[in-house]
């Protein structure tokens, strides 16, 4: 005996998990979860429970009658006498529950309400009916002790000998109710070892039943004992002497005697000291353990369905409560255990279990919310925790649990543990009543978690298998593949686990994107962190971003649209990645760094050219060739940006080329100074020596401050010779061209993008307005430049030196001429046909305002009579039909405004000194209403130069070679004769 209790508690441990007792599995499926019970702390497993609650089973169900309870083995039926047939007959009588016939498993209201169907037409007809369709099958049960039986696994030997031991005790307590008996207690008495077939059998038989008294009297008895229970202390030494050698259990024995005593004195109590009853099986947690494998009946040991024949099962199952203080509480409990536990064991197939379990569940919510018993909420707690902890270990991360073949059962696994939640949290938690006020809404609190969690573990996934699709075969950038992986999650889970979802939380589609977009945010801002540069991976990567947040958020938003406050919620979760900000930030980085390298290239290319105009067959410079070819290189480059905002940064970078450009023409024509660079310093004023011998000076001119002789074509080193000015020139008027060749680029090129729309070039900004602007001043100022340097500083010595000097008929205009053509010749053949004109033209006002300073401010060597003012007339014509050459050169309108002021102003010449005068006079006193009738203000020099000009006026008198003249200057101003 003793060996027995030591195997005993041996084969106990090691067929328990966590102390608890296993769970008995059902043909063919999975493993099943821990029981949720407390451990009873005596080694009884689950065989012996399961023994010993099928003896409560048919203890309860006998009849309390007189008439005597008879049973005949199944085996045996098929032979019987007729008078084994009559006793089978009266046993059918006596135990209706036992006994009735299995034939309206069909209409099991039960099943019904649970949701599950009948599965007695699959078995090849209903229970007993004999049909052909059951002739291979195995043999049905025909009443519903049998199928107990057979559920329970109990043995026909085992089932007779209880029957027998519980015929022997009716016969010795005629009308005692089972309740009102300690089973284990009175089988001890009823059986020796003969009755069993070997004696090892009835030592593991004895010492089950100790097993159960310690378990029911002392460890879990239904009213707590106290330390000095004598009764208790005597149970305790029996059981233990029982270790040593076997318990003497005649009816008579000294040992039978004691032991019935102490069971007796402890099982009569009860809380209100008033039971008739036996309190042995009725303690917290053994009555659990013991119902529980009644209700494990349920459910077919082949297949684990619920068994057809529910209804009658659960009646039987009804009759053992009053011995195992089982309510309706505590069976919905462990039958929505068992209903789960099952689903479980078939191996997550058996949808119906899942079903059924949703709907028991419902009943315990019920349940939870009328009771405050401490035991109930215990077991409560542990086994929807269990539940919990199952259904939550799938959906914490459910893309790896379901899929298009399992997905149904989702449904069922989330609304269970969404109710086991809302009972843990709503009816057991402290803490949710203490906050209940704050309306926590647990189902959506649960649903939310899941999400968030299985797509993190989603995500996680994708990452690891974006990396390895990464190869020198598919060198697409680990983000960009990840991205696009996101993306199809993010429509997976709308289509298929969305939908479900929607059944506790109205945005779930919604917290999932916002999950995805968070997770692959945190990589992308680590991505951006580390750029510095624009490279295609880089732009893939940042494009397959902002497309994966469009549509992340655009799932979000048709997700929320219903919702309260519109998604914004939602939306706030959902920070923008800025991936277009960062590509723009990129590109930015891209074109400064060839602006600015442009811009080194024309600081260093400007100081080496010499605008050599043997350089090329156009006469332009070599570097703005060069130039112009890197900048469409460089818009060539990023239209090539597989970037999707061309048109927006666009700007940028004309403006930075634009800008390089203008500082091109800012070199071209820097040095070269102004028309006023080249203008004299007109020398003071004098009068002419009337009597003097005019026609036969020999001083040495008084102009030092012009150079000598330069002819326009020589020279060819100096870079503002003519020829060099020229390429200048030609340089600029090719730029303006190229520019807008470069704007055609541009408007092509933005048509050819990926992002290109129909009307893409209207209203942007593609002229490169600077670069313009400068070129058109620049050709002005360079034509402007080269008509005054050539007119006073290469021909200056004519003008000054030569021209109306002396002899005014030997000094005339033919000799400037002489200069002029061949620096005609020059600009004509050199310069671009679209700037000649101008140049030439800046060169005919340049002319005209030479001839004119040389009759206004020709200095002391220059002295006019009125008769010579013909001849400057004439020569004035020859420089004006030089320009106009025979109507091949300047179009005469042009000449004439150009040379009006020569033309107004030569009438003056002829004009007799004393009319001079008082034009001078009158002029003055109109301007000096102040001054003194005699005494004017010497007029100050505007080079407006005109008739209606006190300083044009008094110039003339200043040249006249007459005594009326020099009398008036002398007395009116003083002017010396000479400087």
């Amino acid at each position: 005996m003793a060996r027995l209790f030591r195997e005993s508690r041996r084969d106990s441990a090691s067929s328990s998990s966590n102390g608890y007792p296993s769970v008995v599995a059902a043909s063919g499926g999975g493993s099943g979860l821990p029981s949720p019970f407390p451990d009873l702390g005596v080694p009884l497993s689950a065989a012996e429970l399961r023994e010993a609650a099928y003896e409560i089973l048919v203890a309860s169900s006998r009849t309390t009658g007189g008439r005597p309870l008879t049973y005949i083995p199944q085996a045996s039926a098929g032979t019987a006498s007729p008078a084994s047939a009559s006793s089978v007959s009266s046993a059918n009588t006596s135990s209706p529950s036992l006994q009735r016939s299995l034939t309206s498993a069909a209409a099991s209201k039960m099943k019904k309400a649970l949701g599950l169907k009948s599965s007695a037409s699959s078995k090849g007809g209903s229970p007993g009916s004999g049909g052909g369709g059951a002739k291979s099958a195995p043999r049905r049960p025909a009443t519903v002790g049998e199928l107990m039986r057979v559920q329970m696994r109990v043995s026909e030997p085992a089932d007779a000998r209880i029957r027998r031991g519980l015929l022997r005790i009716a016969a010795g307590q005629l009308g005692r109710r089972a309740e009102a008996m300690v089973l284990p207690l009175e089988f001890l008495q009823q059986f020796k070892a003969s009755d069993f077939p070997d004696p090892q059998e009835y030592d593991a038989w004895q010492s089950r039943n100790l097993k159960l008294l310690e378990a029911g009297l002392l460890v879990h008895p239904l009213v707590p004992l106290n330390k000095s229970d004598v009764s208790a202390q005597r149970l305790r030494q029996i059981i233990r002497g029982a270790y040593d050698r076997p318990l003497e259990t005649g009816k008579n024995s000294e040992s039978m005697q004691v032991l019935r005593s102490a069971v007796m004195s402890l099982a009569g109590r009860s809380h209100d000291g008033t039971s008739d009853g036996c309190h042995w099986a009725d303690g917290f947690p053994l009555d659990l353990h013991l119902y529980q494998m009644l209700v494990e009946a349920c459910f077919d040991n082949d297949d684990g369905t619920v068994v057809d024949e529910i209804d009658e099962v659960m009646e039987l199952l009804k009759k053992t409560w009053v011995i195992l203080g089982i309510n309706q509480m505590l069976h919905n409990l462990c039958f929505a255990w068992a209903l789960f536990n099952n689903y479980v064991m078939s191996g997550q197939v058996d949808i119906e279990l899942l079903s059924a379990t949703e709907n028991q569940l419902a009943e315990v919510a019920k349940d939870a919310k009328t009771t405050k018993d401490p035991n109930y909420s215990k077991v409560l707690s542990s086994t929807l925790s269990s539940i919990m902890g199952w259904t939550e270990k799938r959906l914490l991360a459910y893309h790896e649990t379901f899929n298009m073949s399992n997905i149904e059962s989702m449904q069922g696994i989330v609304s269970i543990g969404v109710s086991a939640a809302r009972v843990l949290v709503e009816d057991i938690s402290h803490e949710y009543r203490r906050r209940r006020k704050e309306e926590t809404d647990v189902a959506q609190s649960r649903i939310e978690t899941y999400i968030r969690s299985s797509l993190r573990t989603a995500f996680a996934q994708r990452m690891e298998e974006a990396d390895s699709k990464r190869s020198s075969r598919n060198p697409t950038p680990v983000l960009s593949i990840l991205a696009k992986d996101i993306g199809d999650l993010a429509i997976k889970e709308k289509k298929l686990y969305s939908p479900i979802l929607k059944t506790w939380h109205p945005l779930a589609s919604g917290v999932a994107v916002a999950t995805l977009h968070s997770c692959f945010g945190n990589e992308l801002k680590q991505f951006i962190t580390g750029l510095t540069e624009l490279t295609p991976d880089t732009v893939q990567v940042l494009k397959a971003a902002d497309k994966l947040e469009k549509d992340l958020v655009n799932i979000a938003v048709e997700d929320s649209v219903d919702s309260d406050d519109g998604g914004k919620s939602l939306i706030r979760e959902m920070p923008p990645y800025e991936a277009e900000n960062a590509i723009a930030n990129l590109v930015k980085v891209w074109i400064k760094e060839r602006v600015d390298r442009l811009k080194g290239w024309v600081d260093r290319n400007s100081k080496q050219e010499s605008w050599n105009p043997g350089a090329n067959r156009e006469n332009i410079a070599p570097s703005s060739v060069e130039m112009l070819r890197v900048v469409g290189e460089t818009l060539d480059a990023f239209f090539q940006l597989p970037i999707p905002m061309h048109p927006a940064l666009l700007p940028d970078l004309t403006f930075g080329l634009d800008r390089s450009l203008q500082l091109y023409v800012a070199k071209a024509k820097s040095g070269c100074g102004t028309r006023n660079s080249f203008m004299p310093q007109l020398p003071p004023l004098t009068r002419c020596e009337v009597g003097s011998t005019l026609f036969k000076k020999k001083e040495k001119p008084q102009n030092p401050q012009y150079r000598g002789s330069q002819n326009g074509t020589t020279n060819g080193a100096d870079p503002l010779a003519l020829p060099q000015l020229c390429v200048r020139m030609n340089t600029l008027q090719y730029m303006r061209g190229e520019l807008e060749n470069l704007e055609k680029k541009i408007k092509t090129g933005l048509r050819n993008v990926e992002s290109a729309q129909a009307d893409i070039t209207d209203g942007l900004d593609i002229k490169f307005e600077l670069c313009q602007t400068s070129c058109q001043e620049g050709i002005q100022q360079l034509c402007e430049t080269t008509a005054y340097k050539v007119t006073f500083y290469d021909l200056g010595h004519v003008l000054w030196d030569i021209l109306y000097v002396g002899d005014i008929a030997s000094s005339r205009v033919e000799i400037l001429l002489r200069e002029l053509d061949p620096i005609l010749e020059t600009i004509s053949g050199m310069v671009h046909n679209k700037v000649r004109n101008r140049a030439i033209t800046a060169l005919m006002k340049a002319t005209f305002d030479g001839f004119l300073l040389v009759l206004l401010a020709g200095g002391p060597l220059r002295a006019f009579t009125r008769q010579d003012s013909q001849i400057i007339q004439d020569d004035f014509r020859i420089l004006k039909d030089l320009f106009l050459a025979d109507g091949d050169g300047l179009p005469e309108e042009l000449v004439d405004k150009a040379s009006s002021q020569v033309k107004n102003v030569l009438p003056l010449l002829q004009t007799d000194s004393e009319s001079l005068i008082d034009r001078f006079k009158r002029m003055m006193a109109e301007s000096n209403r102040s001054a003194s009738k005699n005494r004017f203000p010497l007029p100050p020099t505007t080079g407006h130069w005109s008739p209606n000009e006190p300083n044009t006026v008094l110039r003339v008198l200043c040249y006249r070679y007459d005594e009326a003249a020099t009398k008036f200057l002398k007395k009116t101003y003083n002017l010396p004769k000479k400087i």
